[in-house]
Order: structure tokens, then C-alpha cells, then sequence
């Protein structure tokens, strides 16, 4: 019985076609290969697919609760987001994967690419496909490329409520019929109609294992220009003038040539005002904290237990130290994505790229390439892999080449402290500081800019997709920061450890030698590259720093506080103490414009493809930072 009501089911879905188009979409008659009857004890796999600005990242979290895995999808060399959907009556589970969001099923650029890639791979059993509500009539084309690919799909019309609000009027039972797909309008950020999805993604889930087949097959006539213009007509109302007036309102001034860019960089300048009132209290207390664990706690267990002193320095004043005053930045690094997440989810992101794409393009560049440096703020290694959506080499090149100089967040808490040490009065000086360093990355991606634009030409025009305002789910950008900051730790656990242990080991190595007496193997390396930094300030602890920082930026605090033999709570103290405010612009100059971290490396080898070209970079990257600490550094002697 239950296959029998499956089949009719998808008949009655499929009437629908005979509207649009001539043939009906039949099902697959071949008999199931002998894997299928462990089908439905593996999981069924469903792709969330959907175009940019359609919600399908919050759709994403309601669905899956947050819980995500991101790792190399099996058959493919890239980095998917997965998660378990709650399972179906029989106790089916589903795997949920999203996939980049793209505007056509058949483009170049290299996240349309991996989508391809994975449809022709690795097939879903199921695709979940996100349709924004509000610009349906854009939509229906690529919704309609989808259905062509013979995989049973369900359509998630999001955003509904803001279509209504601006005079949007959709026939969903039509449309679902016109289509022979289930089409159900929702709202992920209000969470209305997740239920409904769930159970439309179980019953054909349950459908698919009744049948032993993987769905019907697409019509193939080619126009489906034509064909979305039909369907429109037929199943959407839209307004006489569709204005959004707050948008429109909002857009006068934040669009403006001359207002809107004076905006962007208040905007910017708030953001980190913002991070340092809220962050550093925070950072202060958990510091306190961690003082207080290694005195009550840690000390007292490894006397209780009789560590000899050389163990009790390498854990106590090697690990400890290094591992917790990085682990003190955990409150900034939280506030940071939380605020990236509002500025992203509100509309701004875009709007502030296409304010900039005038700049961009004198520069080789367009205004995709200046939101990838603004979500490089985050981490530059995202940010390079999001250049997958510039279609042309030469540009993508470029913006690989521009991108590791925007201020990451590992970097930014580097600032925040040097300037709270260095720079603590008035009380807006240390975030006018960070502010002018965000400006120096920008200075130094428009130096790239100038001096590579013609060995990396490009040509390639620029469409970009500007969403009305929309005011951020607290919830869903709460939960992007809470994951954001653990999958910081997941990521640089390794590092921290490692690199606060080599720290340790290397200023207390040789035995018996003493730290500062320019007899460690610190002191060593540090005289090895004196010559060369001495012009731009470094003494030899900063220089060890500089190399530990190389490997990754979240554990150069951690490496000075093992360097200095001091906690979090003294390290400012200490460095106050031992470099000049000159000295610390230098090397925050230095710290800023060096190659990131070797995760960054690896990014731009993977995504160039190219030994050469990231070589080229990482070159780069290390003579503008030298020649620009040396402008810091000998011109502020000069005055």
C-alpha cells in the first residue's frame, strides 16, 4: 500500500507539467541496483540549494540547530557544510548539505562549479531549494533549471511575510501545481513553516523509499526564458510600483557618493569603538580568571604531586601562559563575528560594495572583491576561498594577491592590546588606533592593487544583487558567533599548544641557560635576524614573536607572554615597560601587513593552484611590511 499511494502521489504532483509543457515527468522504471536495500538504513542526503540573499543560512540553523560539521565532502576536494535534519516516523535520518549559493546552474565561476560538481558526483537523494518570496519573477529561471535535473526536490518559498508586506501576491497551491513540485511558503527568520518543510522533505523521503527510485525526470524543453515569464504571469501579483520605502529612504544616504562613504567609515570606526568598550572588561575578568586557576589550582596540584622544576616551567610558564592569555581574546572574538553577522544579515555588506566599486575597479578589482576583503576582517582564509565566485582568473588572482592584508580578526586582538597598553588615554585613542590600522590594510590593498592590476588583467563585468534592509534574527546572529568562536578553538588548538610549548622550550634550551642572556636558542634566532630588523625596531623577543606569528597570528600574544615569563593580566605591564609606543607601531605595522598565518598559504596554493603565485605573495606581503614599518619606524624618529 504504501508504494501504491507513493506512486499516485507523484502523479498527482506531475499533472501539473502538462500546463507548461508537453510530456509529463514520468518516473525511473530501471530496477533498483542491489545497494538500495540498505537505503533507507544509511541516511538520505538532501542539498539545500537556493541563490545568494535568499535566507539559506538561517534556514540552514532552524533546520539543523546550529549543529554543523564543515569538512571535505567524500568524491570532492572541498569543504561542505553539513548537519543532521530531525528524522522521519520510520526513523530515517537525513543529512542536510549546503551548497554556495549560485545564480545559474550552468555558469563558470568556481562555486557554480563545485555545485555542478557535486549534482554530477556525488547525486543527493532530495534537494531542499530556497526561493527568496520577494524576488520570485528573478527566481523561477533557475528554479526551473533545478527541476530539469531528475532529483526529486522540494521548494521553500522564504521570506513570505516581507513578499506580502510589499504588495507581493503568490498563488502557492497554483504555482506547486504548475511546477509538480511541494512549494511551501515559510519564513526561516520568523520560524514559520519549518514543521510543514520537515514533513514535505519526510513524505518524499518516504516516497523515494517506497518507489526504489530516485525521482522523476525533468522537461527538457531549453526555453526556460519564456517559460518562468509564463509561470510568473500566471501565479504572481505584483504591485503597480514595487517600492520598498525604507530601503528607498535608507538608500539616499547610504548609497550617496560622498555621505554614503562618509558613513561606511563611521560605520567601520563604531565597529571597533564598539569591540574595545565591550571586548576589553571582558578580556580583563577572564584574564583575572585564569590568574587565579594557575595560582589556586595549577600551581599548588603539581607541588602536591612533586614535578620537578623543569615540568613545572613547561606546563605552567610554557602551555598555560600561552594557551590562556590567547583563550582571554575569546569574549572579542565572539563580539567580532556577532557584529560582522548584523552588518552581513542587515543588506549593508552589499550596498557598501557597490559604494565601492568605483575605487575597485581603478584598482583591477570590483565591488565582490571588496566584500571579501571586509569579510576577511573575519579570517582571510574563507574570505580567499570565497574568490570562487569571480569567474575570471586574473581578477581572482588579484584579489587572492589583496586579500590577506585586511585586519583578521587574530590580528585585531593584537591591536586591541597593544593600543589599550600603548595608546589607553583619552578613552577613544585605542580605538582611533585599530581604526587607522584598518586603514593602513586598505592603503596596502591599494598599493597591490596598482602595482599587479596589469599583471593580472580582467574584464569581467560586474552584476551585484542589492536586498532590502532587513533587521537581523538575534538568535541566528548570536548562534553564528557562539560557532564562529569554537570553531576558532577547534581550528588553532594544535597551534596554540604547540607553538606556546616550542616558545617555552626554545627560551629555556640549552639546559641551564638563562633566559635573556642571549645564550637560548630564542636568543639565537633572534640575533640571526637582527641585522635585517633592527631598522624597523625589533628587538629579540619581538623577533621571536614575529616567527612564531608566522605560523599563526592567534598565538603571537601567547608566544610574548612565554617569551616575557608573564601572565595575560601583567604582559602589559612588562611590554609597556620594554618597548617604546614607536617600537609597538612598528610592529603592529609588521603584524599587519606579513603574511597571516601559513593557513592563509595554504588557502592561496589551493585556490591558485599556482607554486608561483603564492610564492609571489607571500614575497610580497613581507616586503611591504618591512619597507612600511620601516616608514613607521624611522619616520617617527625623524619627528
Amino acid at each position: 500500500m504504501k508504494r501504491s499511494r507513493a506512486l499516485a502521489c507523484g502523479r498527482r504532483r506531475g499533472e501539473g507539467w502538462h500546463r507548461l509543457w508537453t510530456s509529463p515527468p514520468g518516473c525511473h522504471g530501471e530496477k533498483a541496483p542491489p545497494e538500495a536495500a540498505e537505503a533507507e538504513a544509511a541516511d538520505l542526503t538532501v542539498a539545500l540549494l537556493g541563490m545568494p540573499n535568499t535566507g539559506k543560512s538561517t534556514l540552514y540553523n532552524r533546520l539543523t540547530g546550529g549543529h554543523a560539521q564543515i569538512a571535505n565532502w567524500p568524491g570532492l576536494t572541498v569543504e561542505l557544510l553539513s548537519g543532521a535534519m530531525p528524522a522521519d516516523r520510520r526513523g530515517q535520518h537525513y543529512t542536510l548539505v549546503d551548497l554556495p549559493g549560485i545564480h545559474d546552474l550552468s555558469g563558470s565561476s568556481e562555486d557554480e562549479a563545485i555545485v555542478q560538481r557535486f549534482l554530477r558526483h556525488t547525486p543527493p537523494s532530495l534537494l531542499l531549494v530556497v526561493v527568496n518570496a520577494s524576488q520570485i519573477v528573478n527566481q523561477l529561471r533557475f528554479l526551473m533549471q533545478l527541476r530539469r535535473l531528475a532529483i526529486p526536490m522540494v521548494v521553500a518559498l522564504n521570506m513570505s511575510d516581507e513578499a506580502r508586506q510589499l504588495g507581493i501576491g503568490i498563488d502557492h497551491q497554483r504555482l506547486s501545481a504548475e511546477l509538480g513540485l511541494p512549494l511551501l511558503p515559510i519564513s526561516a527568520k520568523r520560524r514559520q513553516g519549518i514543521h510543514e518543510l520537515i514533513d514535505a522533505v519526510h513524505q518524499l523521503g518516504e516516497g523515494l523509499a517506497a518507489a526504489g527510485s530516485g525521482g522523476g525526470s525533468g522537461p527538457g524543453d531549453p526555453d526556460l526564458e519564456a517559460l518562468a515569464e509564463l509561470l510568473a504571469s500566471r501565479c504572481v501579483t505584483l504591485p503597480e510600483r514595487l517600492i520598498n520605502r525604507g530601503t528607498r529612504r535608507a538608500d539616499r544616504l547610504l548609497m550617496h557618493p560622498v555621505v554614503g562613504l562618509v558613513a561606511f567609515l563611521l560605520i567601520v570606526m563604531a565597529m571597533f569603538q564598539l569591540l574595545y568598550a565591550l571586548g576589553a572588561p571582558l578580556q580583563d575578568l577572564l584574564g583575572s580568571l585564569f590568574d587565579w586557576i594557575q595560582t589556586a589550582l595549577l600551581e599548588p596540584s603539581l607541588a602536591a604531586l612533586g614535578a620537578p622544576e623543569f615540568l613545572r616551567g613547561f606546563l605552567v610558564d610554557g602551555v598555560w601562559l600561552g594557551v590562556s592569555t590567547v583563550a582571554t581574546f575569546l569574549p572579542i572574538i565572539f563580539l567580532f563575528y556577532v557584529i560582522m553577522a548584523v552588518v552581513e544579515d542587515s543588506g549593508y555588506l552589499p550596498r557598501a560594495a557597490f559604494l565601492m566599486d568605483g575605487l575597485m575597479r581603478w584598482l583591477g578589482l570590483d565591488g565582490r572583491a571588496f566584500v571579501l576583503q571586509v569579510m576577511g576582517f573575519g579570517c582571510n582564509v574563507p574570505s580567499i576561498m570565497g574568490t570562487r565566485v569571480i569567474r575570471d582568473r586574473g581578477m581572482r588572482l588579484l584579489a587572492m594577491l589583496c586579500i590577506p592584508f585586511a585586519l583578521c580578526q587574530a590580528r585585531l586582538t593584537v591591536f586591541i592590546f597593544m593600543a589599550a597598553v600603548f595608546f589607553p588615554r583619552p578613552w577613544w585613542a585605542p580605538g582611533l588606533v585599530v581604526f587607522g590600522f584598518y586603514g593602513l590594510s586598505f592603503l596596502a590593498a591599494v598599493i597591490t592593487g596598482l602595482l599587479f592590476k596589469r599583471a593580472f588583467p580582467s574584464r569581467e563585468a560586474f552584476v551585484l544583487e542589492l536586498p532590502p534592509y532587513r533587521s537581523p534574527s538575534l538568535s541566528t546572529i548570536l548562534r553564528r558567533g557562539w560557532t564562529s568562536m569554537l570553531n576558532f578553538l577547534v581550528t588553532t588548538r594544535v597551534f596554540i599548544v604547540v607553538g606556546a610549548a616550542a616558545i617555552w622550550l626554545l627560551t629555556n634550551l640549552p639546559p641551564g641557560a638563562v633566559q635573556g642572556s642571549g645564550d637560548t636558542l630564542a636568543d639565537g634566532i633572534g640575533q640571526l635576524f637582527q641585522p635585517l630588523l633592527v631598522p624597523i625596531g625589533m628587538n629579540p623577543a619581538l623577533t621571536v614573536s614575529l616567527f612564531f606569528g608566522f605560523i599563526a597570528k592567534e598565538i603571537l600574544l601567547g608566544a610574548m607572554a612565554v617569551i616575557y615569563a608573564t601572565s595575560e593580566a601583567d604582559l602589559g605591564g612588562v611590554i609597556g615597560q620594554a618597548i617604546t609606543p614607536l617600537q609597538a607601531l612598528s610592529f603592529m605595522t609588521f603584524v599587519l601587513l606579513y603574511t597571516p598565518c601559513l593557513g592563509t598559504v595554504a588557502a592561496q596554493l589551493q585556490e591558485s593552484k599556482s607554486r608561483g603565485f603564492t610564492a609571489l605573495s607571500l614575497g610580497w606581503s613581507l616586503a611591504l611590511a618591512w619597507i612600511l614599518a620601516l616608514v613607521v619606524y624611522q619616520g617617527g624618529r625623524l619627528l
